[in-house]
Order: C-alpha cells, then sequence, then structure tokens
C-alpha cells in the first residue's frame, strides 16, 4: 500500500493522489483499479493465450491479478527528527519474515517523500490497522502536512507512534533495505510488540478498503 478497499494509496506504499478521479494507492501495494479498457483484447499487449497464459505483463492486469490478493493494512510510523512530530505511511505489503533473529518486512515504493523520514527516525512502529481506522489510513495517505492530525497516539517503549484503536503494533529498527524494481523492500529487526484492542482488521481487496462479511 507505498504516503483505501475503496481504494488504497502508492503502489507498494500509500500516497494518496488528489482532485477529480484522484486513486488511492498503498505502498506495496499493486492496487486492484485498472482503467475501463484497459485490459486489450486479444493480439493486444497482454493478450492471453488460450490456455490463460499471459503473453505480456502490462500494469493494468499486473494489478487486476494481485488485487484479488487480499492484505491487511498497517501504518508505519515514527518521529521525523527534522520535524520533531510524528509521521507515517500506510502499508499492505507487510509480512513476518523470521523469528530467530525475529525480522519483519515491507515495501514501500521509491517515490516515497515520508520513507526517507523514517528511516532517520531510528525506532518505527508498525500498527495493524482496525477495521474502523479507515481515514488513520487515508490520512497517512496525504502528501505533505500533519499527518498526525486528529490522530490520537502513545510512545511505544522506544518512542514510536502506537496509534490509538490500532489492533496491534510491532516496534521495530531497519535492518536491511533491497531495491527491487520500483520498491524498497525493508527488512525490520522487532525489539518490541503487542496487542492493543480487539475488534476486526481492516483489509484491501481489488483496490477497496473492507472487512470480514
Amino acid at each position: 500500500m507505498a504516503e483505501h478497499a475503496t481504494a488504497l494509496p502508492g503502489t507498494g506504499s500509500a500516497e494518496r493522489r488528489h482532485g477529480p478521479g484522484a486513486e488511492h494507492r498503498m505502498h506495496g501495494s499493486p492496487n486492484g483499479h485498472s482503467a475501463s479498457g484497459s485490459a486489450p483484447g486479444a493480439g493486444g499487449a497482454g493478450a492471453a493465450r488460450p490456455g490463460g497464459a499471459v503473453t505480456d505483463i502490462d500494469s493494468a492486469r499486473f494489478r487486476s491479478v494481485l488485487g484479488r490478493f487480499a492484505t491487511g493494512v498497517v501504518a508505519i510510523t515514527g518521529i521525523d527528527a527534522s520535524a520533531g512530530r510524528p509521521t507515517g505511511l500506510a502499508a499492505n505489503s507487510f509480512t513476518s519474515v523470521s523469528l530467530d533473529p525475529p525480522l519483519v518486512a515491507f515495501c514501500v515504493a521509491h517515490t516515497s517523500t515520508t520513507w526517507p523520514r523514517l528511516r532517520d527516525a531510528g525506532r518505527l512502529c508498525i500498527n495493524i490497522l482496525s477495521e474502523p481506522q479507515l481515514e488513520v489510513c487515508k490520512r497517512l495517505a496525504l502528501k505533505g502536512g500533519d499527518k498526525f492530525a486528529d490522530i490520537t497516539w502513545t510512545g511505544s517503549p522506544g518512542g514510536g507512534p502506537v496509534i490509538e484503536g490500532a489492533l496491534a503494533w510491532i516496534e521495530v529498527s531497519v535492518e536491511n533495505e533491497h531495491v527491487a524494481g520500483d520498491h524498497v523492500i525493508v527488512v525490520a529487526r522487532v525489539h518490541h510488540l503487542d496487542k492493543h484492542h480487539e475488534g476486526e482488521p481492516l483489509l484491501f481487496y481489488k483496490g477497496a478498503y473492507g472487512s470480514f462479511a
């Protein structure tokens, strides 16, 4: 998801476009949206063979197919050292990596203007968002301004912002970064973690936010 499922911000991480017809995309997310008519007919780019195999992979087809994989949504937060205030981004590309040592990973788009500030924060907090927190996700997808306006939070043991209402939080520090196409895969070491609130998770599926039926 990536700087919602109605539509989540940036491919990979989430930064929000504004204006009429604006599309929301999430960091790490191959957003499920595709433009009308974007699935070319036979013989066009992305045309499928009789067996269903894709001959050319265009971005619209890629997003449409991968958008059928449902994920949760996380808010990756930290204290911007230059401004002295919390900042963050939304992502759906989050996974556990290792138990020993405890490692997790997430993806962030190269175009993210928030990630450089988070990287420099030292300790980050990964908040697993609950179903009522769609507005939190939208706000963190904004570019510029105070992303934490109207967001209530407390500090993790290392000072990372734990967002009120999140299902759980995981405090991490960056271990490694691996360039992968138009994203960076961030591997992070877990220092502290805990459950926070009970509830249903915020889900992202086919370019839209939702919850369990």
